[in-house]
């Protein structure tokens, strides 16, 4: 091989990189000229899933305003970013269905109670934002503490089913103590430890000194009115704030 055609033949593997690379970036713009036609145009949206808050004039301004392009170059990532801001969606899927639709599923927050002043939370603790009329008991703590809380709310809800009271309002405050408001009116006073021991010790001595007591001959069984405020903040016992005046109460003396 001469030396002509030495420095020929690398030149050559060159031309032929260059040629490849032009035919491909040829077929690449031909593909991408082709997937923007018109003829692949986006007509229909299909909610998938069936839904209770979002609206359907909620996906249409959505897809009105964030929908670009067509079947093969909508931006499917763009489009499901946009339906999870709306107010009630959890999550959203967004998949292409031939030859002109696109397919969305979305799943829903469930709420469980209010959340602080502005703010609605489910049962896994999870925070949104939405408007709802439904009669929701309110729950109230520091930033973050939403999922504690929730916890907190299930159980002591379930301590206080056996008096057939329901919790109005449960609040952590910033040092940690927690405050139950009943739908009686009735207060709770918790503290910050023990609180599960502290309630279920009220639920056992409830009924014995509130609850209805045998009537005079004759006459109807006699209710006691109920507390105003229960302070449970105490190792051995509880105070008890009555219409006229503040009752303590040791388990021992009951």
């Amino acid at each position: 091989m001469t030396s002509s055609e030495i420095a020929a033949h690398p030149l050559s593997q060159v031309a032929r990189v260059l040629t490849w690379g032009s035919l491909g970036l040829l077929a690449y713009g031909g593909v991408s000229w082709l997937a923007a036609q018109p003829w692949f145009a986006l007509r229909t949206i299909e909610v998938r899933t069936p839904v209770a808050h979002v609206t359907e004039a909620q996906i249409r301004l959505v897809a009105e305003r964030q929908v670009r392009g067509t079947f093969f170059t909508v931006d499917l990532e763009r489009v499901r970013n946009s339906l999870e801001k709306l107010p009630w969606v959890r999550e959203a899927r967004v998949e292409r269905r031939w030859p002109d639709a696109l397919v969305v599923s979305l799943t829903e927050y469930v709420p469980l109670a209010r959340w602080n002043d502005d703010a609605l939370v489910n049962a896994a603790g999870e925070v949104f934002v939405a408007a709802v009329s439904t009669r929701l008991s309110r729950l109230a703590g520091p930033e973050g503490s939403s999922a504690e809380v929730v916890e907190a709310f299930r159980r002591y809800q379930a301590a206080l089913a056996p008096l057939g009271m329901t919790i109005a309002e449960l609040r952590l405050s910033p040092r940690r103590a927690w405050r139950i408001h009943l739908d009686n009116g009735m207060v709770l006073a918790l503290g910050r430890a023990q609180t599960d021991v502290r309630l279920a010790r009220f639920v056992s001595l409830y009924p014995r000194l509130f609850g209805a007591r045998p009537g005079k001959a004759g006459q109807p069984p006699a209710t006691p009115p109920a507390p105003l405020m229960v302070d449970l903040r105490y190792t051995d016992g509880f105070a008890v704030r009555m219409p006229r005046g503040v009752i303590p109460f040791k388990p021992s003396e009951t």
